[in-house]
């Protein structure tokens, strides 16, 4: 479990950091939290590594709707399919709901202290989501 606990803590610390700073999550970032979280999965077998797959999927899908319709970037999505190879899909789907929640009040506040931005980082919601997921066993 540890090494799920180093995957997750590198991935969600460097995304934070890149998406506050540049506003993007590079394809080499997402890229390795997705394989990291395959890898991991694979020591365990063929079961593990199809649960770390559907994680995957699941997390790719479950923010690409509003990917398309312009109201999230694609670096988000990809950070919540790596995220769900760490977690698994029982796991992303509780991270989703915890992100949907902190990123709802982070927007809020973000809006009542700069009330013209239009656009607010994500990572940190997903992220804090994973975690919180991770934490309490949601894999």
């Amino acid at each position: 479990m540890s090494g799920l606990f180093a995957i997750a803590g590198a991935l969600g610390v460097t995304a934070i950091v890149l998406d506050m700073r540049w506003r993007q999550l590079p394809n080499w970032l997402t890229a390795a939290g997705a394989a990291g979280g395959l890898a991991y999965a694979a020591a365990g077998g063929w079961g593990a590594l199809g649960v770390a797959a559907a994680g995957l999927a699941t997390g790719f899908l479950l923010l690409l709707p509003f990917h398309l319709i312009g109201g999230m970037g694609g670096g988000d999505v990809k950070l919540m399919a790596a995220f769900g190879a760490v977690l698994g899909p029982g796991g992303i789907l509780l991270a989703g709901f915890f992100a949907a929640v902190l990123g709802g009040l982070g927007a809020a506040a973000v809006l009542l202290w700069k009330p013209r931005e239009t656009a607010i980082p994500y990572a940190p919601a997903i992220v804090a989501g994973a975690w919180l997921s991770l934490l309490g066993g949601g894999s």
